[in-house]
């Protein structure tokens, strides 16, 4: 009645092996969705939860869509971590790909940066490289340890320039579940 096409079993198996391994690469990576009102950390695999980190500690003047140097907020938006590392101050740091190409945008149409840094910001992105962290946006963010920090001051305010900050017992349990490239969604 029709014609059939048939594969032998090592194709099929080589196809289901291709498309299933493509499908769960999709669906649970791991992702870290920051809540900036709630202040945890949590990572998802997917949409399905893995952990939750409580307390930690955003910018000393909250959070913001509109960052800029100085002003001591966490930006809101989607970035990656572009690199894990230890540190003497902070224990380990994961450093974010901010300012993105969303923020850069936002900066020139309200005047924050001019276009000369919404170029460099652009041409970075275009290339794959982390963005220029010294324009009137600021940078060097990212997440990190308390490192020698007082753990009481930790539990009891935000306290940090912009970044996300957590207990070094937090930190070394995240970095078992992330990698380079892993997104951050800071809301």
């Amino acid at each position: 009645m029709y014609n059939s096409i048939r594969l032998p079993a090592t194709c099929l198996l080589i196809l289901f092996i291709s498309f299933a391994g493509r499908a769960f690469a999709q669906t649970t990576a791991p992702w870290l969705l920051v809540d900036t009102s709630e202040l945890r950390v949590t990572v998802m695999s997917g949409d399905d939860l893995v952990t939750v980190f409580e307390n930690i500690a955003i910018g000393s003047n909250g959070a913001t869509k509109n960052k800029q140097v100085g002003d001591e907020r966490t930006p809101l938006g989607e970035y990656r971590i572009t690199e894990i590392r230890d540190s003497k101050r902070f224990y380990r740091f994961m450093a974010l790909d901010y300012p993105s190409l969303e923020d850069a945008v936002r900066a020139l149409d309200d005047g924050r940066i001019d276009e000369r840094d919404y170029a460099r910001i652009r041409q970075a992105w275009r290339r794959g490289m982390p963005p220029p962290q010294n324009t009137p946006l600021g940078g060097h963010l990212g997440l990190h340890g308390l490192g020698n920090g007082n753990p009481d001051i930790h539990e009891r305010f935000n306290w940090t320039n912009g970044c996300i900050a957590l207990t070094n017992d937090q930190v070394d349990e995240l970095t078992r579940l992330i990698t380079v490239g892993t997104r951050v969604s800071i809301r």
